[in-house]
This record gives structure tokens, C-alpha cells and sequence, in this order.
């Protein structure tokens, strides 16, 4: 498509069925599940006629899009959306959705207007609230859809002790959007900030087509939209997709670079390639898969193919191995079709020719990783067509022929010995492979449980600043009861902060034994040596 080769123009997302409730359309939501990097959803609400759709426009880099009205009747009805290439973010979506004015009075309906609004709270990484003139009553007043959010959307199933702080932590970055503003920024002879002049103005008055699915059943079912349920079937979905589309990527790398058979070290280095690019694939796409439960099956799921590709290796080798033999032995094989060893000195020709087509054997398979074990085979097979041959051999006395039979004995055992000798080796890259994959895996753990912290952190410290300048403004203004009221809102969240940050270290130990063990059941007798290596992670994260 045009505009980046995402939308080349808005599409509808939720409307009114005939019904007049709201229905999520397919088109929408099927340009959505395509869409494979990761997106910053960007709403705008507001009262109709105010020029939402010309702001959202020019997000989009364009002139014309979203429609535009010049009468007084609302243009956009329902949600729409346009999909962009992000004009700062590389490798990100920039989704914008543009919603229904709100207030008009031909729709006879505020309930709508409320849903409206909430579902693009829910829906948003930023929200972006348009309105016209200054900040004063009337556009506070205008604004009350924002204080019947706790009224309309749960952000967990439970009952919160401090809901406003769960809000809060799981809303969107607000942005107030003043349109023909006239006013000097200045309080009393202090010039301040837009942010500042937003501030004064409201003192003492937190896989998105799946979200959308979810949010929009739960308004026509007529429950509360809870965020914490949407979460739980949001990440069951998004997760199962994130395990299935870094299996593909894997599986495509494996497939486009792997010249089969080959040698197993190279094969190796294909693995570790493609495996690290599949994990980072499935961190970037996966959604709250807090006890990495997912990312435990991807790691079965990635061995299991590695395995076969392994088997494969073998079984190539074996072909090749076998042509080769076939080949080289044709001489040795047609010997004993017409009987040409069975005469006396017969049996020394035979072990000479053997021993002969053998060398050459190996010199043509010495890349060959099956090249041993297919060898034995051979000999293993030849052992009493030997015997017959030696039993003929009327030159050789009863004790040389004795003695003839148990060096054959042991050549055989020899041979099976390298053949097994090589299979080890083969057994021994599968465990470093194990190895290494098992360590993949944790570093990726650790790494996303890390940037999961910090962010918990910065949501919990904004959230904490936000109570404290709450709380001195209420005692500012002699507010003493509700102060003390916040002061016990901001010790719980303090507390709780405190007990997270003791919960660390148990928390990843347990997550890495879920992950050993999950390694275990693959591969059991490697898990042993990576103990140590675990405790070394943890003790590196939190000290």
C-alpha cells in the first residue's frame, strides 16, 4: 500500500451495528493482526466539530485523510483508524485512532459518547484530549468523562485497596490539546509552562486488534471492561501467535542457510544464529508472559526441530556415506558374486582388497559424519562372508585360520568402536548446543525481567510523586483529612514497593528453575552444570 506501505487511507475500527452497538470490524482488526513490529497507538477525544481529525491528519504526515467537516454536524462516527510508519521510531507502527466528537446532541445517547471514550483510554498509548479557547469551568465540566472512568473500567478483577494508584500506573500519557488559545502563559508575574498552566488549571477537581475484541464484547455484554481480564486473554492469544511466528523465523533461517549434510559444527552456528534471532523475535512480540511459561515452550519447540534437523544431518550422510560405498565396494562385491576368493590364498586376496577399498573408502567420506558408522555397518555385515571365505582357504592350517578369525573379530570391533567413537561426538555437540540454547534463554529472562522492573519502577515512583504533590497541595489549602488520607495511600504504595524490591531475587530464581526443568525433561544429565551459572545471573541483576 501507499503511505509507508502500511494504509494508504483510515479505515473504520468499532462502530454501530443495527443494533446501535458496538461492533469491531473485521477489516480493521485482520490489517491489525498483520501488523508484526511493535506500535504506539496515538487517540484523540474530544467535543465535536473541534478539529480532531485535522490534528490526527497531521500526525499522519498528510493533508487529507480522516474526514473533515466545516457544519455544525460530527463528521467521524465511531473509531477509525490509520496505520503509519512511525516518523521517529524505526521498525515501529504509529496506529492513530480517531474518535467521535463527543457532546452531540443529535446521538440522544451519553452512555455512547462514555464508551467511546474509554475504550480509546483503553486502547492508547497516548491520549490526546482537543478542545478550543482556554482551560476554565467550562471545559473542566465538559471533561467528566474522565472522572467516570473508575465507574466504567476496572483495571483488575479483584477490589484495588488504591485503585487510583492501579489507574494511574496503567493509563495513558495524557496530552491536553488547546486549540486557538490567547492567553499569556503567566501566573501572577511568573511566566510558566503549558504543562504548569495545565496543572493550576486541574488542581483538586494508566496485540491491540485482540484488545479491541475483547474491550468492545465486554461494553455490548454490558459488563465493565476489566483491564486485568482483557490482559489475561490478550496474552493467551498474543503469546500463542509470538511462540508460532518465532518458531517460523527459526525454522525459515534454518531452512534458507543449512546445506544439508554438513558439517555439525556449521550446522551448530546456523542454530545459534537463527535461535537468538527467533528469541528476540518472540521477546519483542510476547505479552505479560510473566513465569515465561511460553518461552519455555518455544525452547522445547526449537530443540525438538534442531533435533530433527540433526537427524536429517545424519540421515543425508548416511545416503552420501552409502553411494560412496556402493561405489568403492563394487569390485570387492562382484569378487565374491563369482567366486573368485574361494581357492586357496583366496582369503588373503579378500582381506587385502578389503582393507584396500576400505582406506579409499574413508579418504572419499572423510567429511562425512556418518562416514565411521556406515563403514561398520558394512563389516559388521561382510563378517561371515569372511568366514566362509577363510573356511575355503585350503593354504592356511587350522590354527592360522583361528587366528584369522579373531583379527577379523577385532577389526570389526575396532571399526565399531570409531563408528560409536563418532556418534559420541555427535551426542556431545547436542549437549553444548543444549548448553547454549538453556543459557539463550536465560539471558533473554533476565534481560526482559530487568527492562519489566524499570519500568515497574518509573510506574510506581510517577505514581508516588503524583500522590506527594497531591498531598501538599491538599495541606496547602488546610485539606488536613483528606492529607492524611493520602498519606496512608502514599506508606501502602511505599510498602509495597519495598516488599517488590525484596521479591526479586526469589521471583527470577524460580522463573530459572521453571526453565531448568523444562530443560530437564528435554535433555536431563546437562541441567546439573548450569546451576551455578543461574545463581551467577541473579547475583550479577541485583547486586
Amino acid at each position: 500500500m501507499a503511505c509507508g506501505g502500511l494504509m494508504s487511507a483510515p479505515v473504520c475500527l468499532i462502530e454501530n451495528d443495527e443494533n446501535e452497538k458496538l461492533h469491531l470490524r473485521k477489516q480493521a482488526k485482520d490489517i491489525l493482526d498483520g501488523i508484526k513490529e511493535p506500535v504506539v497507538v496515538v487517540s484523540v477525544v474530544g467535543l465535536y466539530r473541534t478539529g480532531k481529525s485535522y490534528i490526527m491528519n497531521r500526525l499522519a504526515g498528510q493533508q487529507s485523510g480522516f474526514a473533515l467537516g466545516s457544519t455544525i454536524e460530527s463528521k467521524t462516527k465511531g473509531i477509525w483508524m490509520w496505520c503509519v510508519p512511525h516518523p521517529y521510531k524505526e521498525g515501529h507502527t504509529l496506529v492513530l485512532l480517531d474518535t467521535e466528537g463527543l457532546g452531540d446532541v443529535k446521538k440522544g445517547d451519553e452512555k455512547h459518547d462514555t464508551w467511546i471514550f474509554c475504550l480509546a483510554v483503553l486502547l492508547s498509548s497516548t491520549l490526546v484530549y482537543n478542545s478550543l479557547g482556554v482551560i476554565d469551568n467550562t471545559a473542566l465540566e465538559k471533561l467528566h468523562y474522565v472522572t467516570e472512568l473508575t465507574e466504567n473500567i476496572r483495571v483488575k478483577a479483584e477490589v484495588s485497596r488504591d485503585e487510583e494508584a492501579d489507574f494511574m500506573r496503567t493509563f495513558p500519557s495524557f496530552v491536553w490539546a488547546v486549540r486557538d488559545f490567547t492567553l499569556e502563559l503567566k501566573m501572577g508575574n511568573k511566566t510558566i509552562t503549558s504543562d504548569e498552566y495545565l496543572e493550576s488549571a486541574l488542581t483538586l477537581k494508566p496485540a491491540l486488534g485482540n484488545l479491541a475484541e475483547v474491550y468492545v464484547e465486554a461494553i455490548r455484554s454490558g459488563k465493565v471492561p476489566c483491564l486485568e481480564n482483557a490482559v489475561v486473554s490478550l496474552a493467551k492469544i498474543q503469546n500463542v501467535r509470538a511462540v508460532e511466528q518465532a518458531l517460523e523465523s527459526y525454522m525459515t533461517e534454518m531452512l534458507s542457510m543449512a546445506q544439508l549434510p554438513m558439517d555439525p559444527a556449521d550446522l551448530s552456528n546456523i542454530h545459534t544464529v537463527a535461535e537468538k534471532k527467533a528469541i528476540e523475535g518472540f521477546v519483542t512480540m510476547s505479552f505479560n508472559d510473566n513465569d515465561q511459561t511460553y518461552q519455555q515452550e518455544l525452547m522445547g519447540k526449537i530443540y525438538d526441530e534442531y533435533q530433527q534437523i540433526c537427524q536429517q544431518n545424519r540421515d543425508e550422510s548416511v545416503i552420501q556415506c552409502e553411494a560412496v560405498l556402493h561405489n568403492v565396494f563394487d569390485k570387492l562385491e562382484k569378487g565374491i558374486f563369482d567366486g573368485s576368493y574361494l581357492k586357496p590364498r583366496g582369503y588373503r586376496q579378500y582381506r587385502d582388497m578389503l582393507a584396500q577399498l576400505a582406506n579409499e573408502y574413508k579418504a572419499r567420506t572423510q567429511s562425512q559424519i556418518m562416514s565411521e558408522e556406515v563403514l561398520s555397518k558394512f563389516l559388521k555385515a561382510k563378517e561371515e562372508v569372511g568366514n566362509m571365505i577363510l573356511r575355503a582357504d585350503e593354504s592356511l592350517s587350522a590354527a592360522e585360520q583361528e587366528k584369522e578369525v579373531q583379527r577379523l573379530k577385532n577389526e570389526i570391533l575396532e571399526q565399531r568402536q570409531r563408528g560409536l567413537e563418532e556418534q559420541n561426538r555427535l551426542q556431545e555437540r547436542a549437549f553444548k548446543d543444549m548448553q547454549r540454547t538453556h543459557d539463550e534463554h536465560v539471558n533473554q529472562i533476565i534481560h526482559q525481567m530487568e527492562r519489566e522492573h524499570e519500568r515497574m519502577s518509573r510506574d510506581n515512583e510517577r505514581v508516588l510523586e503524583a500522590k506527594l504533590r497531591e498531598r501538599d497541595a491538599l495541606l496547602q489549602k488546610g485539606f488536613e483529612q483528606q492529607a492524611s488520607r493520602m498519606q496512608r495511600q502514599i506508606d501502602r504504595l511505599q510498602s509495597e514497593m519495598h516488599e517488590e524490591q525484596k521479591s526479586k531475587p526469589s521471583k527470577i530464581s524460580r522463573i530459572l528453575d521453571g526453565v531448568s526443568a523444562t530443560a530437564e525433561l528435554i535433555l536431563p544429565s546437562f541441567v546439573p552444570k548450569l546451576v551455578g551459572r543461574g545463581l551467577s545471573a541473579i547475583s550479577k541483576w541485583f547486586n
